[in-house]
């Protein structure tokens, strides 16, 4: 089962979400979508977490990641699960947690990534590749 924000709803979020950021002095168009991302990425776990508590312990939210991450296997992970092992991924390497959060959340490409994060767009490719290695070892729970 998918999550429940349609893409249209999940811009309008975040949009709104953007609007109330205050005093932001945006450096360029790479800044903009860096700080989409992470709150597309707030948006949706909040609604997962939203979701999964009103079902009382119920099946949590499962989103399949196949075609943009290669992290799901047929079943799909649970986002809060995602979102949980991204965090941890940034606890041990930064930027690698902000390339899969730019490049998944707020669809950036490698070269829109390299960018915003001052690297190459081959540092982006490496780090795109060991990131999804190692969250895919932390949500099968292996370390």
């Amino acid at each position: 089962m998918g999550h429940s924000l349609q893409a249209t709803a999940l811009v309008n979020e975040a949009y709104l979400r953007l609007l109330d950021v205050q005093h932001v002095s945006w450096q360029n168009r790479a800044h903009f979508l860096a700080m989409a991302a992470r709150l597309m990425r707030r948006v949706l776990v909040d609604a997962a977490r939203s979701k999964r508590n009103q079902k009382r312990g119920g099946e949590a939210i499962r989103v399949t990641f196949d075609e943009a991450l290669a992290l799901a296997n047929e079943d799909g992970h649970d986002l809060v699960a995602i979102n949980d092992a991204l965090d941890a991924l940034a606890r041990v390497d930064e930027r690698k947690s902000r390339v899969i959060e730019l490049r998944f959340f707020g669809g950036l490409s490698v070269e829109e990534t390299a960018i915003v994060l001052k690297v190459s767009p081959d540092t982006v490719t490496r780090d795109w590749r060991l990131a999804k290695t190692m969250l895919l070892r932390e949500l099968r729970g292996e370390r």
